[in-house]
């Protein structure tokens, strides 16, 4: 029993902690970047990763390297970026939404490459209900809600991104090697494909891409505990181990069902952020979460029925 429920524990580390991460980012833009903060979480993260699990892990050739290549591309450098840039453009209640449609992309993803039974009726009806809870959740009762079309179609290609990396992830899955070695090498692709990144951002600048040397500037965000600790939430918990427990729910329940817990996210960035904010959950934002809930069991009921997973 301990067993079947650890892959639902796992999940709902992840959604706790990558909800609550919308938060730390938001605090973060006031005095730090977004490429700053991408590098700053991820080399945090991976330091985490060679503590944890020194040892390295060895591929088999060229091929399954190409898996984690892909993996860190998609899954962190573009998606993690791109996300970060989405929420100084517009608002987060908008990058929620948008980003909370990750299970759809996987789904057409996973039915093109993994051929899983993922696009079936029960599936749309859960998907349909949750997203019409998320859009009462985020816009919690306000009337403000308002595209902005370069922040907000950032975010939809952050979304198909990770689509794409649950793809890699499934495929990594199956190769046997361990969680934490698997994560670590995906990371460390991850921070490759930032150098090109870090380069521009030195060159050319820029309010998303800049990187700071100003020692004033420096020893007074630095001198922030706050942003320690939010820079240490991103990078310990809702980067290395969050992403090694992300890997190992896909490869227990499979690559469609656990990215569709992402649907929680944002419910827990709400609550949060009445915690922490003092934001406001309004009656809209209450039935927002109810709907949520509703279409994910909608989703997991029909998809334990149905869905053939190849992970």
């Amino acid at each position: 029993m301990k067993k079947q429920a650890l892959p639902y524990i796992l999940a709902a580390f992840c959604i706790l902690v990558w909800g609550v991460s919308f938060i730390c980012t938001k605090y973060l833009l006031r005095t730090f970047s977004s490429l700053e903060i991408l590098i700053l979480r991820f080399v945090t993260g991976y330091i985490a990763f060679c503590i944890i699990s020194p040892k390295p892990l060895k591929t088999s050739g060229i091929k399954e390297e190409l898996l984690f290549m892909g993996a860190g591309l998609c899954g962190i450098t573009i998606y993690q970026f791109v996300e970060n840039i989405a929420i100084y453009f517009t608002a987060a209640n908008n990058v929620s939404i948008i980003v909370s449609t990750c299970p759809m992309f996987t789904a057409i993803i996973a039915a093109i490459f993994l051929h899983e039974k993922t696009i079936t009726k029960n599936f749309v009806l859960g998907f349909v209900i949750a997203m019409t809870g998320i859009v009462l959740v985020t816009l919690n009762g306000s009337s403000e809600f308002s595209l902005s079309p370069k922040g907000d179609l950032l975010a939809l290609g952050s979304a198909i991104c990770w689509g794409f990396y649950s793809l890699f992830v499934s495929k990594i899955n199956s190769l046997g090697h361990g969680n934490f070695a698997s994560t670590r090498r995906i990371f460390f692709w991850a921070l490759i494909f930032m150098i090109p990144l870090a380069v521009y951002g030195l060159v050319f600048g820029g309010k998303s891409t800049s990187i700071n040397f100003c020692p004033a500037e420096n020893t007074a965000r630095w001198s922030d505990w706050k942003n320690i600790l939010n820079l240490v939430i991103l990078g310990v918990f809702a980067s290395s181990l969050a992403f090694v427990a992300w890997n190992k729910t896909c490869k227990a329940l499979g690559t469609v069902k656990t990215t569709a817990a992402i649907y929680m996210v944002c419910v827990v960035t709400i609550i949060f952020s009445f915690i922490f904010l003092g934001e406001k959950i309004s009656l809209a934002g209450l039935f927002g979460t109810f709907l949520t809930i509703l279409g994910l069991f909608i989703s997991e009921k029909k998809q334990n029925k149905n869905i053939n997973i190849r992970s």
